[in-house]
């Protein structure tokens, strides 16, 4: 939607190409922010000299009010313009600039007449600082309203001003709470805790723009008793407590911008002038950081992702998921709960009865609404006969992970969809020439291949085999957009990418568990390296049948041996979190007590074991040309597997230690422990490789 539709006459403002300023009858500037060229505002460097220049002509209209809008139907900001953030490599030059910014939000801010920032869309980081800077705030109550500051996940903290504003006008647990978790709030919630001023439907909101503007009304400010925890005495307390909880969470040696924001704010919080300053040279040393380097990289790696298939022309409405299994289940779900209308298969009713509950409570989480949640119900039906496959758009299989069956079906499924149906396997492993092998039409088989959990896993591939149509993949990369999710599109080979790259990394860890150290030392070297989750519990995780599974289509295709105690577990239906056990004890996760020494290898070792047989690993698969280039394993990896996001993907790690630091600790660790660790050739080639696509 479009904000507001204001008929006022028009001021002219010369050379000025982002704004534009018209007066009404009532003397109200209608000040109208509209990046040129752009669908999205953001705050860039000339944006905010081209305000300055506004707000020039503002002094001298002495108008009664001033509403500020957005023309974008995507939002009112953005935030900063990230593309700007390479440039800010000197920590003294962009303090300085900061505090500009700092001096022209608190010229919006001192106005003697009311200012009125009206919301809808989007009003996130700097877009939300400048909002802030208004006397008021009006969001539009709708469903794609979001307020707040997702700077955190850049590896830095708001630096317009959004410290010291958030806690004036929220009180300082809702505003650090809001900064340390990047989370945002509808217009209903940013309301009550105290970030907008009135919550109220599109259609009503220039009106109460309009009244807000004309009125005399007070500054918002939280309420009494949400003020104690900024009084002198309570700060220390609250903000050592606050600290313990974001050690729960993450290591200031890796992520130090929460870090940051709690120091300010205990520090400066009584003194709103020192911490605008202090503010500016907080983010300024963040924004020089790796840590936000290698964040800032993946955003925009992510939406790259997000623009994928862009090309392709697909309409899709319906899909069709056959196999009501965990995987099946949630990803009908999944499609589902993003707005299409779906058909979940299965040969057995009693099959689809976990898959519906399932469904079901993941309705319930995301959907407060009862009246949305059974809508989103209502788009998820039962098929036992597979009538949906004639009328679906794409059709997704989600059945046993075995080749002839999957064969079978597909050669049966291409003779009853319809023509431009995407055909799409969940396959982890097969590749899809086996799959496609009976098909008069191989070009129309593609994969799409899921994680699990589904509904938590942010990483999709698209699985693309030499007869796959390029159309094909990009119209499934689209759809997989579609969803919420980010694809990688990646060659048709044993693992693809995420379980080839991955799989010696668990079984390096699963050797070492047989040998040397208990499971928990080292999940704990794991954690202490920056993953979310050690690899012996994300084996259990996944199962450890699928683990063997995967492990061996890839030594039959690669060389190298499966654990002998993997194949042990597995045939003592030891499966991991699913039977109860596997290298942790369900639902105590109690430790299995082998007779061994808790620890006999230092961390530093442990951690090379892993981290580089999974980094050699990406090279291979990059030499290879798994996919298109460096990037995409980058954040394919991150999203896909959590590989420490602050340390950027595997690749970034690699050129950070350095290749031949790498490629001498590989040869060591090959003479100690054999042949698994010999350099691949594509280290040789590194750089030309790595560079950019």
């Amino acid at each position: 939607m479009t904000a507001l539709n204001v008929t006022a006459t028009e001021i002219e403002l010369g050379d000025v190409r982002h704004w534009r300023l018209q007066r009404d009858a009532d003397d109200l500037l209608w000040l109208c922010f509209d990046c040129e060229g752009a669908s999205t505002n953001t705050l860039s460097s000339d944006v905010l000299k081209e305000l300055a220049e506004v707000l020039d002509r503002v002094d001298s209209e002495q108008p009664s009010g001033m509403v500020m809008y957005s023309a974008k139907s995507s939002g009112f900001a953005a935030g900063a313009d990230i593309s700007e953030f390479d440039r800010m490599t000197d920590p003294d030059s962009t303090a300085a600039m900061i505090d500009d910014v700092h001096e022209l939000f608190e010229r919006l801010e001192r106005y003697s007449f009311a200012t009125v920032a009206v919301v809808h869309g989007f009003c996130l980081g700097g877009g939300l600082e400048l909002a802030l800077a208004c006397r008021h705030l009006i969001a539009a109550d709708e469903h794609d309203t979001r307020l707040g500051f997702p700077e955190v996940l850049l590896g830095i903290h708001p630096g317009f001003g959004g410290t010291v504003r958030s806690v004036r006008d929220c009180g300082a647990l809702a505003a650090l709470d809001l900064m340390l978790t990047g989370r945002s709030l509808n217009a209903r919630r940013a309301r009550a805790a105290g970030l907008a001023d009135s919550a109220v439907p599109g259609r009503h909101l220039q009106a109460a723009a309009r009244r807000f503007a004309l009125e005399t009304r007070a500054k918002r400010q939280p309420k009494p008793w949400l003020r104690w925890a900024s009084l002198p005495g309570m700060r220390t307390v609250v903000a050592q407590l606050t600290r313990w909880q974001i050690g729960r969470r993450a290591r200031e040696a890796h992520y130090p911008a929460p870090y940051a924001v709690v120091d300010l704010w205990q520090q400066h919080g009584g003194d709103p002038a020192a911490m605008y300053r202090a503010e500016a040279r907080s983010i300024a040393r963040l924004l020089t950081t790796p840590t936000s380097r290698n964040l800032v990289r993946l955003f925009k790696l992510q939406e790259r992702l997000k623009r994928s298939g862009a090309e392709s022309g697909r309409e899709i409405r319906h899909v069709h998921v056959i196999g009501a299994g965990t995987m099946g289940g949630d990803i009908a779900a999944w499609c589902a709960l993003q707005g299409f209308s779906v058909t979940l298969e299965d040969r057995k009713p009693a099959d689809l009865g976990p898959a519906f509950k399932r469904a079901g409570q993941l309705f319930a989480r995301r959907k407060r609404d009862k009246y949305e949640r059974m809508r989103t119900s209502d788009r998820l039906v039962p098929d036992f006969s597979g009538a949906g496959v004639e009328r679906a758009d794409v059709i997704i299989e989600a059945i046993i992970e075995d080749a002839d069956t999957k064969r079978a079906l597909f050669k049966d499924l291409e003779q009853k969809a319809q023509p431009d149906a995407l055909l799409a396997t969940n396959t982890s492993s097969i590749e899809l020439s086996s799959i496609a092998a009976d098909m008069s039409s191989p070009e129309r088989l593609v994969g799409i291949h899921f994680f699990n959990p589904v509904a938590q896993m942010q990483l999709v591939e698209i699985i693309a085999s030499e007869t796959t149509d390029p159309e094909v993949a990009a119209a499934s990369a689209r759809f997989t957009t579609a969803i919420n999710r980010l694809p990688v599109t990646t060659a048709s080979s044993p693992g693809f990418l995420i379980n080839r790259v991955l799989s010696p990394y668990l079984q390096e860890a699963m050797v070492m568990q047989e040998s040397s150290n208990s499971a928990e030392s080292i999940d704990r070297v794991a954690c202490d390296f920056g993953m979310p989750m050690g690899p012996l519990a994300l084996a259990d995780t996944v199962g450890l049948d699928i683990c063997l599974h995967v492990g061996e289509i890839l030594s039959e295709a690669f060389g190298g041996e499966v654990p002998a105690s993997l194949r042990r577990m597995v045939a003592a239906r030891r499966l991991g979190k699913k039977s109860g056990e596997g290298y942790y004890r369900y639902p105590t996760r109690k430790k299995i007590f082998s007779g061994k020494p808790e620890q006999q290898l230092a961390d530093t070792d442990i951690r090379d074991r892993m981290i580089l047989r999974l980094v050699n690993e990406a090279v291979a698969c990059l030499a290879d040309g798994i996919v298109a280039d460096a990037d995409l394993i980058d954040v394919a990896m991150v999203f896909g597997t959590g590989f420490a996001p602050f340390r950027g993907g595997p690749i970034a790690y690699a050129r950070d230690r350095g290749v031949a630091e790498i490629m001498d600790r590989l040869n060591a660790l090959e003479r100690e422990y054999g042949e698994r660790f010999r350099p691949h050739p594509g280290w040789l080639q590194f750089d030309d490789l790595t560079q950019g696509p």
